[in-house]
C-alpha cells in the first residue's frame, strides 16, 4: 500500500509539473521558406506565387499591388501573458503587369512606433445630468397636441 501511494504522489507530481509546460502558439500564414525562395523577381507572376505560398493574409491598401503574408508566433506559460516569440512580415509587390517586382520581410525589429493624438471632437448641445435626461420631457407634452 505504501508503495502505490509513494508512485501517486510520484504520478500527481509529474503530472503537475508537465501541465505548466509552456504553450507555443502560432497565429497567421508563414510561408514556406522553400516555396518563398523559389520566387524570383521579374519573372513569377502573380497566379504563381499564389499557387506556391496561397491566398495573402492581407492586400495593400495605399498600394494595391502589395500583398502581405504575417505570421506571429507566442508562448504561453501557465496563467501569464503571451510572450512574443517571433513576428514575421512577407511583403510581396508587383508591378502593373502582375510581376513580382520585389520581396520585403519584416520582423519585430522593424516595427515603429505610433503616438496616438488624444484630442476629443465636441459634440453640439447640451450636456444634460441624469435626472434632466430622465425627467427633461414631464410636462412638455399636452393633451392638444
Amino acid at each position: 500500500m505504501k508503495l502505490f501511494i509513494r508512485h501517486g504522489r510520484v504520478l500527481v507530481l509529474i503530472a503537475a509539473l508537465s501541465a505548466c509546460a509552456p504553450t507555443i502558439n502560432i497565429r497567421g500564414q508563414q510561408p514556406d521558406p522553400e516555396a518563398l525562395a523559389a520566387i524570383e523577381p521579374g519573372e513569377t507572376s502573380r497566379r504563381q506565387v499564389e499557387q506556391a505560398l496561397g491566398s495573402p493574409s492581407t492586400e495593400g491598401v495605399f498600394r494595391e499591388n502589395v500583398w502581405y503574408y504575417m505570421s506571429e508566433r507566442t508562448e504561453t506559460f501557465a496563467f501569464l501573458a503571451p510572450e512574443l516569440l517571433e513576428r514575421k512580415i512577407v511583403a510581396i509587390v508587383f508591378d502593373d503587369g502582375g510581376v513580382v517586382e520585389d520581396i520585403f520581410t519584416y520582423t519585430e525589429n522593424d516595427r515603429r512606433e505610433v503616438e496616438l493624438v488624444s484630442r476629443v471632437t465636441p459634440t453640439a448641445g447640451n450636456e444634460l445630468s441624469l435626472i434632466q435626461q430622465l425627467f427633461g420631457n414631464v410636462g412638455r407634452f399636452s393633451d392638444a397636441q
